[in-house]
């Protein structure tokens, strides 16, 4: 038996989240570095066009990608500066910025759909509908108490 089945199982997941995601951030950055995109990039650009009815403020796409409004910004601006973003000013409040997704932004995504999901069907493979189900509830906790930890964090000043 290895160390890794003696460990607790929410010592584990801790660690096998940040294993997956690095793995997962690696292998992307791969695949996207052909065509000049970063995986944050790509992130943004499906956070907009997934996420939102109309395009989002710079506010609205960090807090749902769970980064900083600073963070996001410097991604959008490289977005724009290739053509698949714009920032506008939104009408009814000059302060906020929206983003908008560009027709080749979309056209290029949409030429990529096939890789992604092919890539996505890989690394869910063997996995059945009740297992995604399971993760999913399991990861939406974790989400739900990482909101809760940065309120009590935000009150206390940090």
């Amino acid at each position: 038996m290895s160390k890794l089945d003696l460990m607790p199982d929410g010592q584990y997941v801790f660690g096998a989240v940040f294993v997956a995601a690095n793995r997962i951030n690696t292998m992307l950055e791969k695949e996207l570095k052909k065509f000049d995109v970063t995986t944050k990039q790509w992130f943004l650009s499906i956070v907009i066009d997934n996420l939102f009815d109309r395009p989002p403020t710079i506010k609205e796409a960090a807090r749902e990608m769970g980064s900083s409004h600073q963070n996001v910004k410097q991604i959008a601006l490289k977005l724009q500066q290739k053509g698949f973003l714009t920032l506008e000013k939104d009408k009814q409040d000059s302060r906020a910025i929206r983003l908008k997704l560009t027709d080749s932004s979309l056209d290029f995504w949409k030429k990529l759909r096939e890789e992604a999901d092919a890539f996505t069907r890989t690394l869910f493979k063997d996995i059945d509908g009740d297992e995604l189900r399971a993760a999913r509830n399991v990861i939406r906790k974790m989400l739900s108490n990482i909101s809760e930890m940065d309120k009590i964090n935000g009150e206390n000043g940090r």
